[in-house]
């Protein structure tokens, strides 16, 4: 730890920032957390909340063998050549660090997720059963003071009593929340989820005198003899220069930028699911200063449904167990099948990039979701929370028989029933001949939890009319690409050296995921771990010594 105080700017307050400011502060410096909306938490705050940590502390609770070689080995199995290894190792270094340092130093708690696979777990080094997630526990908003109401609401997760423990994700066969349990949260202003995880590191943050100031847009860099030296910022219309000997970017992503991902991503996004406010700042301050970019074409895929809005706040509804549940397929324009419904989200963004390149357009655009009443009796209309047996919101597409269904679609004739006889026959089978439907671990766990552990939790057949669809579109949770870093978070120039005083976490940066998705929680995991890193070296007290590992 150095004598003299560095200051520290964090931009952004999204699981990334809040963290590398606990972190700068606890190695020494001075900070100060600027963050661009008028509510503090970021899309991390709309999100489940869960961290993807291999090696944690937790793990010790649960009847799982983890090791650091044995996550690097799945890691680099997925890599694709997309994963820098030695950024994949400082990932698996300073994330147990990271839990730790922040349980042992403040209200951020954490909990593992009992038999939560990782998204590919068939790969070598995954875990069938679980145990790099982790999620917070409720945490009482009340403790937050005036700051209670300024955290930004998930509209994915209405409900804020409920945690990831409460739903099919936590546990295998989850209990419902009595009505008195749900009232006692209420009075005290229990969140789980995302706000759980913003609500203990914003506590975390307040506790240390660090209090996020809002409405804030950075706008430029301020670059003195080739360093950053602190950064023009935007409040209520005025522009001032803050002073720093360091600037950690925690901005997000570009994804509500639309001629950043016209220049960048490797295939259509349309619909994000994030908050509105990451529009590239952060990699535009960084580009102007020569930083080298990379992962750009990356995101963090996930196939969203578009609804009426006075149903849900921001249009789109995220489509991701629902799709896994039996009864139910994916077919494109041609009204064929093209993908393993139930495959992670992520993954599955590849699909909607597949081009025809006889048509000269994307293959599997657009595509619908197709299921049948018994998915409905059995499920009810999963994507929006429905009551099993309760008719779907009008706005759905519906016939009574697949013909009539294929027509009003625009499909050609034929097709969706000769797709649906072949998927029944497959059904019968018990296996998926063409996809592998239901024979990885990520399958099966997000089908049917009643089913869980067998192929009847996503194979089911649909023979029961009317027979339902919706348009499924090519939405992420954020892009992954942007400044590349060393493994303590600092952005490197051009030429592969590290622009000093100049630091990157989450969203904002190369993604060290290249284009995979670990497990659950792995989106918000990396940007912590490089918030953490981030914040320590920034202070002067860095977790790595020396230069690029």
């Amino acid at each position: 730890m150095t004598d003299v105080a560095k200051r520290v700017v964090v931009l952004g307050s999204g699981g990334s920032g809040l963290t590398a400011a606990i972190a700068a502060h606890d190695a020494g410096a001075q900070v100060t957390v600027y963050e661009k909306h008028d509510l503090v938490g970021g899309t991390t705050a709309w999100s489940g909340g869960m961290i993807w940590i291999p090696g944690n502390p937790h793990e010790a609770k649960l009847d799982v063998e983890d090791s650091r070689e044995k996550a690097l080995t799945y890691l680099m199995a997925l890599s694709h050549d997309m994963i820098p290894q030695d950024l994949a190792e400082a990932f698996l270094d300073a994330g147990p660090a990271m839990v730790g340092h922040l349980e042992a130093n403040g209200p951020v708690q954490f909990r593992p997720i009992p038999e939560f696979p990782d998204y590919h777990a068939e790969h070598a080094g995954g875990m069938p059963r679980g145990g790099r997630s982790l999620d917070c526990p409720l945490y009482p908003f009340e403790e937050l003071g005036e700051w209670r109401d300024r955290v930004t609401r998930s509209p994915y997760y209405p409900d804020p009593r409920y945690s990831i423990f409460d739903s099919p994700l936590g546990q295998a066969r989850p209990e419902p929340v009595a009505a008195a349990e749900l009232e006692r949260r209420a009075q005290h202003d229990e969140r789980g989820s995302g706000q759980a995880l913003i609500g203990r590191l914003l506590r975390a943050c307040l506790d240390r005198g660090i209090e996020p100031v809002t409405g804030a847009r950075a706008l430029q860099l301020v670059l003195r003899d080739g360093a950053v030296r602190g950064v023009v910022i935007e409040i209520a219309g005025q522009e001032i220069t803050v002073e720093a000997d360091a600037v950690i970017l925690a901005t997000g992503g570009f994804e509500w930028d639309e001629d950043l991902k016209r220049a960048f991503l490797r295939g259509p996004m349309t619909h994000p699911v994030s908050i509105p406010t990451n529009t590239g700042d952060g990699l535009r301050m960084a580009m102007r200063i020569g930083a080298q970019l990379g992962n750009m074409r990356e995101a963090w895929w996930m196939p969203v449904h578009e609804v009426p809005r006075e149903d849900v706040s921001t249009g789109v509804v995220l489509v991701a167990g629902s799709r896994a549940l039996p009864r139910s397929i994916m077919v494109n324009r041609k009204g064929r099948r093209f993908v393993n419904e139930a495959a992670n989200y992520n993954a599955f963004g590849a699909a909607f990039h597949e081009h025809d390149v006889s048509a000269f357009d994307y293959a599997n655009l657009p595509c619908w979701l197709v299921f049948d009443q018994g998915y409905i009796d059995d499920y009810g209309f999963g994507m929006m929370g429905g009551v099993p047996g309760e008719p779907p919101p009008q706005w759905v597409m519906r016939a009574d028989g697949l013909a009539e269904l294929a027509r009003r679609l625009g499909l050609p004739q034929g097709a969706l029933e000769a797709t649906v006889e072949r998927w029944n026959s497959m059904v019968a089978k018990g296996r998926d001949e063409d996809f592998s439907r239901g024979e990885a671990a990520h399958d099966i766990w997000w089908g049917d939890p009643a089913q869980r552990g067998s192929v009847a939790a996503t194979l089911g057949p649909l023979e029961h009319g009317p027979y339902y669809a919706i348009e499924i579109k090519s939405g992420a949770l954020g892009t992954k690409g942007g400044p590349k870093t060393d493994c303590n978070a600092r952005v490197l120039d051009v030429d592969g050296a590290a622009i000093a005083g100049l630091y990157a976490a989450g969203n904002v940066m190369a993604s060290a995921m290249g284009m995979t998705y670990g497990g659950p929680g792995g989106t918000i995991a990396p940007g912590m771990v490089f918030g953490f890193l981030a914040g320590c070296h920034a202070a002067g007290d860095p977790f790595f010594t020396g230069e690029v590992r």
